[in-house]
């Protein structure tokens, strides 16, 4: 009895030898619990699978047999991806005037924090550097407006106070009235006089001011915006690298940084390419006694920043402004316009942009064109910052990939 108790309790060693160690000493039993499995409220373990031969359920069931790939399923799943996206698409497009304004914002903060980097290294806090910047951009906002809205306002009001005189030329021109009587253009007036078409025409000048608090509150938009995105800017890029895996977000950190440094070169670059022609046609202006140099000065400056073709239409600008003024100071203008073009695009353009990015000229003029086309005057900005970063990635990327094949 006492044999057979200590056998069943497990304190004596399995009979005939197997499994025991020599001099007849007992083995240690094995501690039961350490083969049971483990409970939920154990750290670092999982639960075992219910085993399919014993019937066990397991904690939340016992799992059903996979679905199978029948062609309604497959169906559905498709349609309700197409649905998905159209939904993206509908998004994307309903928000597309607010995703433009970011999309500015994120493109003038990239191209300014190279400022905001300068003012840091001089010692300045990132708040009073970012303060700084947002300053400078205000006050150019400021003089393109003080230098735009004048002219346009004083003229307007001259070309309102002059219309009865004209009227009054047309009057006494016989061949004017001749037209009158036989196109029946006074009847025609009077037929267009109507409610209806005054209130349309009303409408229109409500909608011409909707349209001006409309820029207002976009420009405003985008103030706040690339001021917030340079304020973050160190944190926004670190977020985005690290949505990158960890065994490729090195490289991609350089190329990102390589990318970012190239838009801001670019940004330093345009505007003091754009500075210069608006200080050329400024002293210009002056020196032919055009009227508003100034504000033809901030023209010229504003469309430089457009590539390819922005200086001709600045230059188309001042140039019909001179033949209005008289026939020999047009010519000036066009001549002018003819040799600084020259200077520009062959002596100044090239040094400054060669050290900010390297360009191919066919793909800057392609990309201009297909900015133009796709995105208006946006695209054309963006276009060469693109460029240089599409080829970074194709040299870096692409390229060595495709020779390792």
């Amino acid at each position: 009895m006492e044999s057979t108790r200590s056998t069943v309790d497990g304190d004596a060693p399995p009979a005939g030898g197997e499994g025991g160690h020599a001099g007849g000493a007992p083995e240690p039993a094995a501690d039961p619990r350490s083969t049971a499995e483990p409970t939920s409220g154990q750290s670092g373990a999982s639960p075992a699978p219910p085993s399919s031969g014993d019937g066990g359920t397991g904690r939340f069931g016992r799992p059903g047999q996979p679905l199978r790939l029948s062609p309604f399923l497959v169906g559905l799943t498709g349609g309700l991806g197409v649905l998905l996206a159209y939904a993206i698409f509908l998004a994307v497009r309903n928000a597309g005037s607010v995703l433009v304004l970011v999309f500015i914002a994120l493109f003038l903060a990239i191209g300014l924090h190279p400022a905001v980097v300068r003012l840091r290294s001089w010692g300045l806090p990132r708040g009073l550097a970012v303060a700084a910047v947002t300053l400078t951009l205000l006050a150019v906002i400021t003089g393109t407006v003080y230098a735009l809205v004048p002219p346009i306002v004083s003229q307007t009001g001259e070309l309102i106070g002059q219309v009865p005189d004209y009227v009054t030329q047309l009057r006494r021109n016989d061949t004017v009235n001749d037209l009158i009587v036989q196109y029946d253009l006074a009847g025609r007036i009077e037929s267009a006089a109507t409610t209806e078409n005054i209130t349309r025409a009303l409408g229109g000048v409500f909608g011409a001011a909707g349209f001006i608090f409309g820029a207002v509150f976009n420009i405003v938009t985008v103030i706040v915006l690339t001021i917030y995105f340079m304020a973050t800017f160190d944190r926004l890029r670190d977020l985005g690298y690290g949505l990158v895996p960890a065994t490729r977000r090195d490289r991609v950190r350089l190329i990102g940084d390589e990318i970012l440094a190239k838009v801001g070169a670019y940004m330093v670059g345009a505007l003091a390419i754009a500075l210069l022609a608006g200080v050329s046609t400024f002293v210009f202006a002056i020196v032919v006694g055009l009227a508003y140099p100034f504000a033809l000065a901030v023209v010229v400056a504003i469309c430089d920043l457009i590539p390819q073709i922005g200086a001709t239409i600045g230059a188309v600008v001042v140039s019909l402004v001179g033949f209005a003024t008289d026939v020999p100071t047009g010519i000036a203008c066009v001549v002018f316009f003819l040799i600084y073009q020259q200077v520009e695009n062959y002596l100044v353009y090239p040094r400054v942009m060669r050290r900010s990015v390297q360009v191919n000229d066919v793909a800057a003029i392609v990309a201009a064109l297909l900015g133009v086309a796709l995105f208006g005057v946006i695209g054309a900005l963006v276009a060469i910052p693109a460029v240089a970063a599409i080829q970074l990635v194709l040299r870096e990327v692409v390229l060595p990939r495709q020779q390792h094949r």
